[in-house]
């Protein structure tokens, strides 16, 4: 059987996976906070019909050698940490990261999860929450009676409440950041959790010790880049269908070797 059937389907595989990536990164365009992702690749192991340096006669030797190949595998899919765009919301709650740095939330189960999602809420009780009503940790809770509430680049919370003209800090918003953020565990609902590959999770206060700041009323947006993406989508398919044309070539061979007559 030749061995470029088995060949083509590992990159016929390996392109779906390119595709699937890029369509999930497409799809997530408009999500406050998401990281693209980008599908990585390495070549299978290598059939060898002779080594490099073996002896083609008593005074010389194969400078290359024959190995043919055997495919291709993926090997990770890695999310790509920079800097989104910023939006200007207007909303006193939403808060974009400019740096390193992810907001901690709190989970039904006690948990805490990561995110760089910043556009939070008030629940019945005041308390700072997310889409899902998950709390922001450190929690925050805003006075009923508060006018205004002022977040600043380090993370203080200040409100001002009715009756009162000076500012009262209420709270402190801290930041985490890892040695390998890419090793984190993707939840959904932009929710991530530390692995042994992220590290142990590292607090303190923004723009401190390498973390970023913050921005009020501000989101941070996808880094998806739809030209990019697009671009990514045709090569893959291209790709896809150049490995399936191998398919369709190894099979019009051995269809010609099972006509041959003595």
């Amino acid at each position: 059987m030749l061995r470029s059937l088995y060949t083509a389907s590992t990159g016929m595989l390996a392109q779906q996976t390119q595709i699937d990536t890029t369509s999930n990164n497409i799809a997530n365009v408009n999500t406050i906070g998401y990281k693209k992702q980008r599908a990585e690749f390495a070549d299978l192991m290598y059939q060898v019909m002779e080594h490099a340096g073996s002896a083609t006669s008593t005074t010389t030797m194969s400078p290359t050698g024959i190995e043919v190949g055997l495919g291709v595998r993926p090997t990770a899919i890695t999310k790509m940490f920079s800097q989104g765009n910023f939006q200007e919301t207007g909303n006193n709650l939403d808060l974009a990261v400019t740096g390193n740095g992810f907001f901690q939330i709190e989970l039904p189960n006690g948990n805490i999860a990561y995110t760089r999602n910043g556009s939070f809420k008030l629940d019945a009780n005041g308390t700072v929450v997310n889409s899902d009503g998950y709390r922001l940790l450190p929690e925050i809770t805003i006075p009923e009676d508060a006018t205004n509430v002022d977040i600043g680049i380090d993370g203080t919370v200040s409100v001002v409440q009715a009756g009162q003209t000076v500012a009262n800090q209420i709270g402190q918003i801290e930041l985490t950041n890892f040695i390998n953020p890419a090793g984190l565990h993707a939840l959904g609902d932009n929710l991530l959790i530390n692995t042994e590959a992220s590290g142990d999770p590292v607090n303190g206060v923004a723009g401190q010790n390498g973390l970023g700041q913050l921005r009020q009323g501000f989101v941070e947006l996808s880094n998806v880049q739809l030209v990019v993406e697009l671009t990514d989508l045709i090569t893959g398919q291209r790709a896809y269908e150049a490995s399936s044309k191998a398919i369709v070539t190894s099979d019009e061979m051995l269809q010609t070797v099972n006509q041959l007559k003595r």
